[in-house]
């Protein structure tokens, strides 16, 4: 966790009481942005010694209304300031395209901008617009601000953060599970670092607070993964596929399935394929050419492009005709 992150909230944790009344609001998630920028802070500044099950705090008492109130002007100050910067980030980064990327601008601004004068959120938004990569965005903002992020440092806190949340701002349409938002629920649980346990679909592990899936509850945890409010559903027990071709006739569209005979994989575009295994433990993305992907397939509950659709039927099309050849060589 980066030293200048805790020196700009430290401030607002200085005292035991206001420490108690923090981690229940970290706890119930009172308000997403301050969630999220406090809880590496609360984890790597020694606070876990707190007695969360205290008698004597009333958890109902810690309403975001109560925590405002008993903040000092100079606190309430850092944290509208930090408020404010959060929303202008998140509206930037929406009209710049990258909305799925706001919680990293969020994360970067409040861990390492402490000293940068005169901020301009639009101008911020366009180095994660034109980034190729993370390497290539860090290097880009150091550039820009006269700033030397250590990338391992940004990459380990920005993972820990991201393990700890679904980010809210990947999907496109929350009214329907499809093709497009299984792609960006697959890479944000690469980028979160999801690891494998039998059993689990996305949900955190009670023993570490880490969240897990195996290889089929990659794709059943987004199946019932409600984003309006925030929780996993049951109405998909198991995962239910249609192979539909060899690798050879798959059509380029991000979120098809890719099946080895034992593991599913989703396809995210650019020959690449993100999936849960087992063996080294953990969600991980490789070239489907050095992988043993033999075919490719649909998911029941899944919505598609008419592009899988019309490649579907001219496959179903062309399976008949060879049948009706075979039949005729044989007469």
């Amino acid at each position: 966790m980066s030293a200048k992150a805790i020196k700009i909230l430290v401030s607002l944790l200085s005292d035991e009481k206001l420490r108690k009344k923090i981690i229940i609001l970290v706890l119930s998630i009172a308000f997403g942005f301050f969630y999220l920028l406090c809880l590496p802070v609360i984890i790597f500044s020694n606070l876990g010694t707190i007695d969360f099950q205290s008698a004597d705090i009333d958890r109902s008492l810690f309403t975001e209304k109560e925590f405002m109130a008993s903040l000092d002007s100079e606190q309430a100050d850092k944290l509208n300031n930090m408020m404010r910067s959060g929303e202008a980030i998140e509206s930037a980064m929406a009209e710049h395209g990258v909305p799925e990327q706001t919680i990293k601008a969020e994360l970067i601004y409040v861990s390492f901008f402490d000293g940068v004068q005169n901020f301009d959120a639009d101008a911020y938004a366009c180095l994660f617009e034109e980034a190729v990569d993370d390497s290539d965005l860090i290097n880009s903002i150091n550039g820009n601000y006269g700033l030397e992020i250590n990338f391992e440092d940004y990459l380990h806190t920005y993972t820990f953060v991201m393990n700890n949340t679904i980010n809210p701002y990947m999907f496109s349409d929350t009214a329907t599970k499809n093709s497009e938002d299984l792609t960006a629920w697959a890479y944000n649980a690469y980028e979160s670092g999801w690891g494998y346990k039998a059993g689990f679909i996305g949900e955190k592990s009670v023993d570490d607070r880490l969240r897990y899936c195996d290889n089929a509850g990659l794709m059943i945890g987004y199946l019932n993964y409600d984003a309006d409010s925030k929780n996993y559903g049951n109405s998909y027990g198991t995962l239910t596929y249609t192979e539909q071709g060899d690798l050879s006739t798959m059509p380029d569209v991000p979120g098809i399935g890719l099946f080895d005979g034992t593991n599913h994989g989703i396809y995210i575009g650019n020959g690449e394929v993100i999936y849960c295994d087992e063996g080294i433990g953990y969600v991980t993305r490789q070239n489907i050419s050095d992988g043993v992907w033999s075919s490719w397939c649909t998911y029941e509950g899944i919505s598609y492009p008419q592009v899988v659709q019309d490649t579907i039927d001219e496959l179903s099309a062309s399976a008949e005709s060879s049948e009706i050849e075979s039949v005729e060589s044989e007469v």
